[in-house]
């Protein structure tokens, strides 16, 4: 609680009931994506009175703020992750919506290389594979 706390007036945040409660549930998920009624739900679970516009209003000065990252990824909702710093790009596995995370050095450096043949440097990237488990073709 008190990692929490110290985030939240890191950014300039006032500390508050239902911010603490919703950073809480991303530090416990982990490595995880979050829609805002993922967030909405486990609150309910948990019989916290916080209602799902509130929710909606936490993420979004969560990612003004830096804490959260927010992802559209093509045919779903927005969902969203604590931003650790570290890059990486993603995989959406098309039937289930899962979303998997992933690191690769080479494509990273291959994307280096691409932007350079063009004459460019390379400022940012996002990456989103959409990819089906092997043997379930169409």
């Amino acid at each position: 609680m008190e990692q929490e706390t110290r985030e939240l007036r890191r950014v300039g945040l006032k500390v508050t009931h239902p911010r603490m409660r919703i950073l809480q549930i991303f530090e416990e998920e982990g490595v995880q994506h979050l829609t805002a009624e993922d967030v909405y739900k486990k609150l309910l679970a948990e019989q916290e009175d916080i209602g799902l516009a509130t929710v909606y209003r936490v993420l979004t000065q969560f990612e003004a703020a830096g804490i959260v990252v927010k992802h559209n990824f093509e045919g779903g909702q927005a969902v969203y992750e604590l931003d650790r710093g570290k890059h990486h790009d993603h995989m959406i596995d098309v039937d289930s919506g899962k979303v998997i995370e992933f690191v690769s050095e080479e494509i990273e450096r291959l994307q280096h290389e691409i932007a350079a043949r063009h004459g460019y440097v390379l400022e940012d990237h996002s990456l989103v594979l959409y990819v089906r488990p092997k043997g379930k073709g169409r």
